[in-house]
């Protein structure tokens, strides 16, 4: 009995057919970026349409004195926030310590100040002559309204009220360093102090800075009630101005442009800074503004190709 062999010659391979990638249709997105477009049209129509001098606001932004608001909002907020941190840290630590009475003491500051309006504390501060009339330290000694002045009391309202928040933000810092690092600088003969200034708290930093630098935006903001204490800073400046110009609102549209220029510039700033204490903790930084906008340019251009899923 002979096989028999197939003698039909094998068929070339054939390749697949290339799949075809179909864009899916997203609607609703379109529909909603619509509704938005349409939103903000009548937004900008009814400020167009108001009774509102625009072309005064550019003559206004560099005006002198409201220069010098600007000045005086941006160094008084360093100076709050400042204190604010120098005393926040003092207050975590507190608040941490095994002492009763240092962490009730800290407990109890902390509740105190986040939990009443930072206008009423200014407010407390400027007219705190009427608890105290004279000043009496010792080696000085001087009537309170001559030493409470508006600069001190917008100083002490906002950095005082500012510490409890950084306490807080410290202490989860300095929480979240494991308790394996403290225990192995003790091991090595470093004391408490020595093991927080330079164990501890570097650690914590990675946890620290991007709410301190919120809490620093905030700040900026925050200093607009120093107006109730008569202090020069920019909304000041930009209501005494109002007062002579009778350009109320064109003024407010000054303060604001100069509040988003402040905190845009302080807020690139937070970013590279957390972009360099994130080098430890992440295999790959974030990208730089300039990165993601390269990024979003090339998906853009990357639409409109054929093969290439939306």
């Amino acid at each position: 009995m002979t096989d028999t062999v197939d003698k039909t010659p094998a068929s070339p391979s054939v390749p697949p057919e290339q799949i075809k990638a179909i864009p899916v249709r997203h609607y609703g997105r379109w529909v909603a970026a619509a509704v938005v477009i349409v939103i903000l049209v009548l937004i900008g129509i009814a400020f167009s349409n108001a009774n509102i001098n625009y072309g005064v606001i550019p003559e206004y932004l560099t005006d002198g004195t409201i220069l010098s608001g600007a000045w005086h909002t941006l160094y008084i907020s360093v100076l709050a926030m400042a204190l604010g941190l120098v005393l926040g840290v003092i207050l975590a630590v507190m608040r941490m310590s095994s002492n009763p009475v240092t962490s009730t003491v800290a407990y109890f500051y902390v509740w105190f100040f986040r939990g009443t309006p930072v206008l009423v504390q200014l407010l407390i501060w400027y007219n705190i002559a009427l608890v105290f009339p004279v000043l009496n330290l010792g080696f000085y000694k001087d009537e309170m309204n001559q030493v409470m002045t508006p600069f001190l009391a917008a100083l002490l309202g906002l950095g005082l009220n500012e510490a409890a928040y950084m306490s807080e933000i410290v202490r989860a810092g300095i929480q979240s360093v494991d308790e394996g690092q403290t225990e192995a600088s003790h091991a090595l003969g470093m004391t408490q102090a020595k093991t927080l200034r330079r164990v501890v708290l570097p650690q914590a930093m990675r946890v620290i800075v991007p709410p301190t630098g919120n809490e620093y935006i905030n700040m900026l903001k925050t200093s607009s009630l120093a107006y109730a204490v008569q202090f020069n800073e920019l909304i000041k400046r930009s209501t005494d101005v109002s007062s002579t110009s009778l350009a109320v609102v064109e003024m407010y549209f000054v303060a604001s442009i100069w509040y988003l220029a402040l905190t845009s510039v302080f807020s690139v700033g937070q970013y590279y800074l957390e972009r360099r204490y994130a080098r430890g903790s992440t295999r790959n930084l974030p990208p730089t503004p300039l990165q993601r906008l390269k990024k979003n340019l090339r998906l853009f251009n990357s639409f409109g190709r054929p093969g290439v899923t939306r």
